[in-house]
């Protein structure tokens, strides 16, 4: 996923995965670059149920500086931007944006839009065919310019997280290659990767984990019993 840019915002649908895809992306960049500043800013403001901030402490231990809601995992949830996201456009590091599902989500990071323009941006759509809403190509492109239109800025490209988490296999996402590539050639956008746990990527041939751009993830969303 390497680019010139350092700052990585990742959005998508509710249940999209794209929190599993901003906390897989800000560890690997601090692997990747160990001597830099790894920011992961969680600005899910309205979904309290998975969100960045549940994985803080596995974030802080990697060497990534998380940025968090005032009220992250309390009882109280109040769509507050923590001052602290500032300091993300000042200082010479990278940064990953995990960004709310919703046109109030992509509306909070637009609060950043000028800066962001000016330091150079990343912003990815996560997909996911499993997902009832965005199962159909057209309702996925209508999503990527509901969030194009909220926050004010241009997405860069499309990340295919097609998945039922554990009941997820190799058919499945070998079945949302095809609707993958269409989103991206209607929304004119370039697939930037196939993500899958390594448990299902290893079941794909190294021909379809080159074609489909595979790039293997962790599980870093919040289990509710």
């Amino acid at each position: 996923m390497e680019t010139e840019r350092k700052i990585y915002c990742i959005c998508g649908h509710y249940g999209t995965g794209k929190t599993n895809v901003a906390v897989s992306l800000a560890m690997d960049i601090k692997r990747a670059y160990p001597d830099k500043d790894v920011t992961l800013v969680d600005l899910d403001i309205v979904n309290p149920y998975f969100r960045s901030a549940d994985n803080a402490r596995e974030l802080s231990d990697a060497g990534v500086i998380p940025i968090l809601p005032d009220y992250a995992n309390s009882n109280v949830d109040i769509p507050v931007l923590p001052p602290q996201i500032a300091g993300v456009f000042e200082r010479d590091g990278y940064a990953v944006f995990d960004v709310g599902g919703d046109d109030s989500g992509a509306t909070a990071l637009g609060a950043y839009r000028h800066k962001l323009i000016a330091r150079g941006y990343e912003l990815w759509i996560v997909v996911n065919r499993c997902r009832p809403y965005i199962a159909k190509v057209s309702d996925a492109c209508a999503m990527i310019a509901e969030i194009e239109r909220s926050s004010g800025l241009t997405a860069t490209g499309i990340i295919n997280n097609t998945n039922l988490g554990a009941e997820t296999n190799a058919g499945i996402l070998r079945d949302s290659f095809a609707y993958a590539a269409e989103v991206c050639e209607r929304a004119g956008l370039p697939l930037i990767a196939t993500t899958a746990f390594s448990e299902t990527s290893s079941l794909l041939t190294e021909e379809e984990r080159a074609r489909a751009r595979i790039r293997t993830i962790r599980d870093a969303t919040k289990k509710i019993f």
